[in-house]
C-alpha cells in the first residue's frame, strides 16, 4: 500500500529519452573529456558526471539541467543516476558543455545564467566543429557573482591548462604532461609493451650468446687437456 507521504514525494527522473550527443563528434569529445578527467582524478574525493540530470531546486523536478561533463569535489567519487545539490551539499566546480550552432542560444545565455547563478566556479563552451566560436574553446572563470572570459587557457580548480587538438579538449599538467586520451593510452601501452618485449628479447639473445661463448670456451678446454695428454704441456 502507497502511503500519503510517499505518493506525495516528488519523482526525479535519471534521463529524459533524448539524444546524448547532437553528432558522434560531440558524443567523442564528450566521452573522452569524461574519461580523461574520471582518470585525473581517481585517487580524490571526487566525480566526474557526464549528461546526467543536476537537480537545483529540491521539490521541483522540472528545475534540472544536464551539463555535458559537470566535475564535483569534496563528494563520494563514482557515479550517480543524477545530481541533487541539497543532497550533496556540493555545487559543480566545473561543467563542459559541448556546443553548436543548434544550441548556442541555450549555451551561450541560459545555462552561463543558470551557472553563474548557481556558483558554478568555471564553464566551458567547446564547439568542436569551430561552428560559432573560432577559437573553439572559451571558458568563462566566477569573480564575485560573475563570469569573466579566461584569458590563459587555465582551470584553477582542476589545475590543468585546457588546450583545443583537433575535435577534442587536451588537459596538462602544470609540468607539461599531458592527460592522454583513451586512444593514446593505448598507443602509450602498446610502445611500452613492444620496447619490453625488445628488451626481453636482447636479453634472451646475449644470454644466448653468453651460452655459446661459454660452451666453445669448455670445448676449447676439452680440445687442450686431450692435447695436454697426447703431447704434454704447450710451450710457453
Amino acid at each position: 500500500m502507497i502511503t500519503s507521504t510517499q505518493s506525495s514525494q516528488p519523482f526525479y527522473p535519471s534521463a529524459d529519452g533524448e539524444p546524448v550527443a547532437e553528432t558522434y563528434t560531440h558524443f567523442y569529445v564528450l566521452l573522452t573529456t569524461l574519461e580523461v578527467l574520471r582518470q585525473y582524478l581517481k585517487d580524490r574525493q571526487a566525480t566526474v558526471l557526464a549528461n546526467q540530470f543536476l537537480y537545483y531546486a529540491q521539490g521541483f523536478p522540472k528545475l534540472r539541467v544536464a551539463p555535458d561533463v559537470m566535475v564535483i569535489f569534496d563528494v563520494p567519487p563514482g557515479g550517480r543516476d543524477n545530481y541533487k545539490i541539497w543532497e550533496e551539499r556540493q555545487v559543480p566546480k566545473v561543467t563542459f558543455e559541448m556546443t553548436s550552432k543548434k544550441t548556442q542560444e541555450q549555451d551561450a545565455n541560459f545555462k552561463k545564467t543558470l551557472y553563474e547563478q548557481l556558483e558554478v566556479q568555471e564553464y566551458w563552451l567547446f564547439d568542436p566543429k569551430g561552428e560559432w566560436i573560432k577559437e573553439q574553446l572559451r571558458g568563462y572563470r566566477l569573480r564575485g557573482e560573475s563570469y569573466e572570459l579566461i584569458t590563459d587557457s587555465r582551470s584553477e580548480p582542476l589545475q590543468l591548462r585546457l588546450a583545443v587538438e583537433g575535435e577534442v579538449i587536451s588537459f596538462y599538467r602544470n609540468s607539461g604532461e599531458k592527460l592522454l586520451i583513451p586512444e593514446e593510452l593505448a598507443a602509450a601501452l602498446q610502445v611500452e609493451v613492444e620496447a619490453r618485449q625488445q628488451a626481453e628479447s636482447r636479453a634472451a639473445q646475449a644470454q644466448e650468446r653468453a651460452q655459446q661463448a661459454q660452451e666453445q670456451a669448455q670445448q676449447i678446454e676439452a680440445l687442450l687437456a686431450r692435447y695436454r695428454e697426447r703431447f704434454g704441456e704447450l710451450p710457453e
